[in-house]
């Protein structure tokens, strides 16, 4: 009896326990060998995370002591990841049982705090890739947990305060392939700091405070970044040792001279933009004589540049890619076919250009080039057409003038005589792949006939020309291959050139300009896109509107002063077909019945009735008075007669 008792008490007690509401610990979503226990406020892994999970993803919560039991004593893991908690103490010797693990992200914590008790955390037996990003760590501070990683090759300390790299630094970590420091406050590196690192191909020094390299030695490196630093000079040794370097960034420095590269080099990629280059010596007394033979990309934009010679290219036999923009180059040209052979992209935008030359033969491989905000005024006629395959031609902000076709091709006298008397005209004719022309911003006060027959335009700006006259066959040529047409903000109160014949012609710009009407487009007419904001246009012709309804997806028509009443086409268009308004909010329209303008929205087309209703009252009211006016006054001149008639007859 007294065991059945116990028993009963036994029972009644687990009842109640299980009663209790447990302590809410939110779980870890698990997928396949992964625990995802993201963002969810917890300080160690939840016990229901099985054993043989590989990868755990435990950023975003708030554990402050990394230790075995934070761990639940997992020791299986592949891929550890701690980005953004609050660790602040590691257990030492954790991670030594771990050896399968390969990654631990440990950024964005406080290891600054465990740093300061000097002890080391590893060994590190296994761990490939280690982030320590983000800890406040300062010099000195990396050794404790580098000191043991024999496996370690992708290292990442950016965002931290290190301001010295010790020769020692790394000495633990000897298999390192890759190391990132980007925005530190390095001021220093020791001598031999790399050299030990014969694996080293990768590494990012950019945004710290370093001011010269004197002595680059690293053979083996491949990538080398040292942005946003306050370099003045680099140096290479001289050496004829081969390099690996393929990527060189020493963009936004302070560097007054070309840097000094290695003599035997695989360069292909080199930035030195945002310098203080003045010039492309190495020093005020030595000019570069480095083979570049294998670099593919140069950007020396935003320089202080005034000139270059053609023999500084005479060694980039691969270059396909060169930007100086943003200088203050006066003169560019290229004479000889040997030079630049491969170069597709030239950028000599925002420079001080007055002088562009380019020879027969020379630049056959060129596909785009930039030369907008130079103000050229004056250019060899032919100098496009030297190019055989330019494909993207940029000349806005200059002062280019279009030249008439030359005489084979129109041979009309007036216009020969034309280019006689105006030598600084630039011809756009039969350059035979040039697809996007852009000739914005150049003063341009006339478009001849034919100006751009024989050329494959898909594009054309004609844009910010204020009181550009075209003639009516000045896109003669195009009708075939010409998809965008920019023609805003030019002042044009009436356009006559026949945009109908450009059967190719889907989107149009007509934007800013004085329009009261539209131009003809006929039933082969294609467009998809039409810009009309800010003219002053009044009503759209029913005939337009149905013409472009059929093909219409985008118009905007803001800033217009329409009528309500003289657009029902376009109305029931805006209200029966797919065709969108992105600027509708703007479209306005003004109605006789409405002191302010009201959005074309809101009209309809009963309101229109109802107003014309009223003005054929009005206006047979009207009628009506004058009738009654003119029988009243017939009536007066027949009274005024007979009075005559009979004052005679006395």
């Amino acid at each position: 009896m007294a065991a059945f008792q116990l028993l009963f008490l036994l029972l009644v007690s687990r009842v109640v326990a299980s009663a209790r509401p447990p302590r809410h610990v939110p779980s870890c979503r698990i997928v396949q060998m992964d625990a995802l226990c993201r963002d969810l406020n917890l300080r160690s892994v939840p016990a229901n995370v099985p054993h043989d999970v590989q990868t755990l993803d435990f950023s975003l919560n708030q554990v402050q002591n990394l230790s075995q039991k934070t761990l639940a004593y997992h020791t299986s893991f592949h891929h550890l990841n701690f980005h953004s908690n609050k660790i602040h103490f590691i257990e030492p010797g954790l991670f030594r049982n771990m050896t399968d693990l390969k990654v631990l992200d440990l950024s964005k914590n406080h290891l600054n705090v465990f740093a300061r008790s000097e002890i080391n955390i590893g060994p590190l037996t296994a761990i490939e890739s280690l982030d320590l990003s983000s800890n406040g760590l300062y010099t000195g501070m990396s050794d404790y947990f580098l000191a043991d990683s024999p496996s370690l090759t992708n290292l990442s300390l950016n965002s931290n305060s290190i301001t010295r790299i010790a020769q020692n630094t790394f000495s633990g970590s000897l298999s390192l392939q890759k190391i990132s420091l980007h925005n530190n406050v390095i001021l220093e590196i020791e001598d031999g700091a790399f050299d030990s690192l014969h694996h080293l191909t990768e590494l990012d020094l950019s945004k710290n405070s370093i001011t010269c390299i004197t002595d680059f030695n690293l053979y083996n490196l491949k990538v080398l970044n040292l942005s946003k630093n306050s370099m003045e000079l680099f140096q290479s040794v001289n050496s004829d040792n081969p390099y690996k370097l393929l990527f060189l960034d020493l963009s936004e420095n302070k560097m007054p001279y070309f840097p000094l590269l290695p003599k035997n080099n695989v360069l292909k990629y080199l930035d030195v933009s945002r310098n203080r280059l003045q010039s492309i010596l190495d020093s005020p007394d030595q000019q570069t004589n480095v083979s570049l033979n294998d670099l593919i990309y140069l950007d020396m934009s935003y320089n202080q540049i005034k000139n270059i010679s053609e023999s500084f290219f005479t060694h980039m036999k691969s270059l396909e890619v060169l930007n100086m923009s943003n200088n203050c180059i006066g003169s560019f040209s290229i004479t000889t076919g040997s030079v630049l052979p491969s170069v597709k992209i030239i950028n000599l935008s925002y420079n001080s250009l007055q002088s562009l030359t380019f020879e027969e033969n020379t630049l056959q491989s060129v596909t785009t080039l930039f030369l907008q905000g130079n103000d050229l005024t004056t250019l060899d006629h032919q100098v496009f057409q030297r190019l055989p395959n330019i494909k993207y031609l940029q000349l806005q902000k200059n002062n280019l003038k279009v030249c008439a076709p030359e005489r084979n091709q129109q041979p009309t006298p007036k216009l020969t005589i034309q280019n006689h008397l105006d030598p600084s005209c630039v011809s756009f004719t039969s350059i035979k792949n040039l697809q996007f022309l852009y000739l914005s911003e150049n003063n341009l006060l006339t478009l001849p006939v034919n100006a751009f027959a024989n050329t494959p335009l898909e594009l054309l700006d004609l844009s910010l020309n204020p009181g550009l006259d075209m003639d009516k066959d000045s896109l003669s040529g195009l009708e075939h291959s010409l998809v965008h047409l920019f023609l805003r903000e030019n002042n044009i109160s009436y356009l006559n050139t026949h945009l109908s014949t450009l059967r190719s012609l889907k989107h149009v710009d007509l934007s800013g300009n004085q329009l009261t009407s539209l131009p003809t487009w006929n039933k082969e007419s294609y467009i998809e896109s039409l810009n009309l904001q800010n003219n002053n246009l009044v009503a759209l012709e029913d005939s337009t509107v149905l013409t472009l309804k059929r093909s219409l997806k985008t118009l905007y028509m803001g800033s217009n002063p329409l009528s309500c009443c003289k657009n029902l086409g376009f109305l029931h268009m805006l209200q029966n077909s797919a065709v969108v308004i992105p600027d509708i909010e703007t479209v306005t329209c003004f109605h006789p019945e409405f002191s302010e303008p009201v959005n074309i929205e809101k009209v309809t087309e009963e309101m229109c009735h109802t107003a014309r209703t009223q003005n054929y009252i009005i206006v047979a009211l009207l009628t009506l008075l004058v009738m009654i006016v003119l029988v009243v006054l017939v009536k007066c001149l027949r009274s005024r007669k007979r009075k005559r008639n009979r004052g005679y007859r006395a």
